[in-house]
């Protein structure tokens, strides 16, 4: 990749700046806390995810309550129909909440207020990125009915003594396909193997939606001669339904490219990859890239160049897969589906904004100082900038945001994150404070100031 550097300023400056902030942040004063009943809700147990995966469940249980009281349902014999009606729903609901161009208009929605509109309004938008409590949500309530829906159908299986039709055999292989998927989505296993999670996911899903169609045809067949199983699959909706998860599950893969790209690696820890596509992604947006299409995506923010058809993603050294490519950099890479937008891109919602980054967490912040759409200071914790992220990018970095303090921790040691994001907010008279880090640090950073009454945004690994 060519680049023009810009020229250097001496490198004092930035040390400066990083000692500056340093003697103010370890000497300045965190307000208190806000009072329990206010600070209650700032709990990570409590954010907005995990409230939207409340709100699902909650109305299905009281869907059920309702069925149950209004006298349409028997505790000895629920409708298979309205089971099987309720769980397709809510896997709807799962599989098109993660759909990316439902993803985008979501955060389109989201920022369209306007600054003047009252704070309180405005920071509660900003956590539009926590919409995958209703894929969640969505995911568990569908699991429940279909286990529902499984006991029944084994009921009336049992009482017209007509053996296991086929239509059960499928049933029984989809409730352990679907705890199979929901065991592997726990946060511990997740955590701990998220290539098992992703795959187990990617293809346990098309399988579910597979055996879903399957259950469906095998049931159209047998109401030609009677109804064994009451089962609505067939139903009008429910085909829809199934016809809309498919195509959700399919669009991005209609996408899939395999495109150029030329790499640079100013140290060995970073890779920085230039990509081209139709169309230049905006600034906020990830784009997902992989080796192996089937087996493993990562999705990596885009740094638009101005005026160019290209753009760029920083890959640092953290793990297996991207260790891989920054030591054995590959000619071209797959992509798949469109530009999607990120947590950085609430920014609009506010009238200025302290982005706090460290390491790699650069790459989602650089697009937003290079747009330039809303003031900004940054706070950047880095180990030996230079050496690692290379002159050219952090002379870029410099000159679009001369006033950045980048915290050198080679020289400088490890920063309390949060004092130093509380004292950047209050110096530089920002509304919010958005972080991008790894996520200890993410949720030490947004909560510790959420504690205190300040708007702060990281993201949340729901995926």
């Amino acid at each position: 990749m060519t680049t023009t550097p810009l020229k250097p300023p001496p490198a004092p400056l930035a040390i400066a700046a990083a000692t500056d902030a340093a003697h103010s942040a370890r000497n300045v004063k965190l307000p208190p806390r806000l009072p329990l009943p206010q600070r209650i809700f700032t709990h990570p147990a409590l954010m907005h995810y995990h409230r939207l995966i409340a709100v699902v469940l909650v109305v299905n249980l009281g869907l059920a309550g309702y069925g149950i009281g209004a006298g349409g349902w028997s505790t000895a014999e629920l409708p298979t129909s309205q089971l099987a009606g309720l769980t397709l729903a809510n896997f709807t609901l799962a599989i098109v909440i993660r759909q990316q161009y439902v993803i985008n208009l979501f955060f389109w929605l989201a920022t369209r207020a306007r600054t003047s509109w009252p704070l309180r309004i405005r920071r509660t938008l900003g956590k539009v990125y926590h919409f995958g409590g209703l894929h969640v949500g969505g995911a568990l309530a569908g699991t429940l009915w279909f286990l529902a829906f499984t006991a029944t159908a084994t009921g009336e299986a049992i009482r017209s003594g007509s053996g296991l039709p086929a239509t059960l055999v499928v049933t029984y292989l989809l409730v352990a396909l679907l705890l199979t998927v929901c065991g592997t989505a726990l946060p511990p296993v997740r955590a701990r193997h998220h290539d098992l999670f992703e795959r187990v996911h990617r293809f346990g899903g098309w399988l579910a939606l597979t055996l879903f169609w399957v259950l469906t045809v095998l049931q159209i067949a047998a109401d030609s001669a009677a109804r064994p199983l009451a089962t609505a699959l067939l139903t009008e909706a429910s085909i829809w339904a199934l016809a809309l998860m498919t195509f959700s599950v399919a669009l991005p893969w209609l996408r899939l490219r395999k495109v150029p790209v030329a790499v640079e690696r100013p140290s060995t820890h970073v890779a920085l990859v230039q990509l081209e596509r139709r169309r230049v992604p905006f600034p906020g947006s990830s784009t997902a890239v992989s080796r192996s299409p089937l087996l493993e995506w990562h999705s990596f923010a885009n740094v638009p160049a101005p005026g160019h058809r290209h753009f760029r993603i920083t890959i640092s050294r953290a793990g297996d897969w991207t260790g891989a490519l920054v030591d054995n950099p590959p000619s071209h890479l797959w992509v798949k589906g469109i530009t999607t937008a990120g947590v950085a891109n609430i920014e609009t919602l506010f009238t200025k904004v302290v982005y706090v980054a460290t390491g790699s967490g650069i790459g989602p912040v650089l697009p937003h100082l290079l747009a330039d759409e809303v003031p900004s200071h940054l706070v950047w914790a880095v180990r030996s900038p230079r050496t690692t992220y290379g002159d050219a990018l952090i002379d870029e970095i410099l000159a679009a945001r001369p006033s950045a303090t980048i915290w050198d921790t080679a020289t400088d040691g490890k920063p309390d994150m949060v004092a130093l994001a509380y004292h950047a907010y209050r110096e530089h008279g920002a509304e919010a404070v958005i972080c991008i880090s790894n996520k200890k640090l993410t949720w030490q950073v947004v909560h510790g100031l959420e504690q205190r009454g300040i708007p702060a945004y990281g993201a949340i690994w729901d995926s």
